[in-house]
């Protein structure tokens, strides 16, 4: 039986974890408030300066600049997954669909360049592995329900999944590093090629979607034009 006091002492175990966890927050903030001001090479003390502490404080929830990257790195793909689901889960046409989680990644990439630069700088390769491996997932699983939906079953997707976001995350780096080309502009090729390629993956699995054609990934019908 718990005593009395052990209730007491878990309780303020549990206080205290989600006083640290929400002062960490607020420094991952700060951090991003920073990185948008001064740039991705932005220092500890930036960064203290900016969530109004000393920068003892600021090493008292994060060892050193490697742990808060990867908060930053996880607050960031947190974000983007957030501006995705909407797009990745709303029955549209597949190009309405890809058009909608484009406009979202570049929407939040010009939002904060530094910050993706820093993420992009900074990350290890067992990391960026991983990061990527969590963006991806979304996009095997629509991939995953289209085929499904058309009642195919193929390995392709994650493979098919983990190539675009590479080469959307290329892409968006690449822009970084070339603001002359307008936002949109952007969205425009990209959705080009991340939409083509779907759409090649699909018909190689004898998948084939008119250009209208709504797919409502979670009732497992079509509506609009059939192949």
């Amino acid at each position: 039986m718990t005593s009395s006091g052990s209730g007491h002492s878990d309780g303020r175990t549990e206080r205290w974890r989600e006083h640290r966890a929400a002062r960490r927050a607020e420094f991952v903030d700060a951090a991003f408030r920073a990185l948008d001001r001064h740039g991705p090479g932005v220092g500890m003390a930036d960064i203290a300066r900016e969530a109004g502490v000393a920068k003892p404080r600021l090493y008292r929830h994060f060892a050193d600049k490697a742990e808060l990257h990867e908060a930053v790195s996880r607050r960031t793909f947190a974000l983007v997954r957030d501006r995705l689901a909407p797009a990745l889960t709303e029955p549209a046409p597949l190009r309405a669909r890809v058009r909608m989680s484009v406009r979202a990644y570049v929407g939040v990439l010009a939002e904060h360049p530094n910050v993706f630069r820093f993420v992009c700088a900074a990350r290890a390769g067992e990391q960026a592995s991983a990061e990527r491996t969590a963006a991806a997932g979304p996009i095997a699983a629509m991939l995953g329900e289209y085929l499904r939906a058309f009642g195919v079953e193929s390995r392709g997707a994650a493979p098919w999944a983990h190539g675009l976001v590479g080469a959307v995350e290329a892409a968006g780096t690449w822009w970084l590093d070339h603001p002359g080309l307008p936002e949109e502009e952007l969205v425009d090729y990209l959705t080009t090629l991340v939409g083509g390629a779907i759409e090649a993956a699909l018909r190689s699995e004898g998948v084939e979607l008119g250009p209208d054609e709504l797919v409502d990934l979670h009732r497992k019908e079509t509506h609009g034009s059939q192949a």
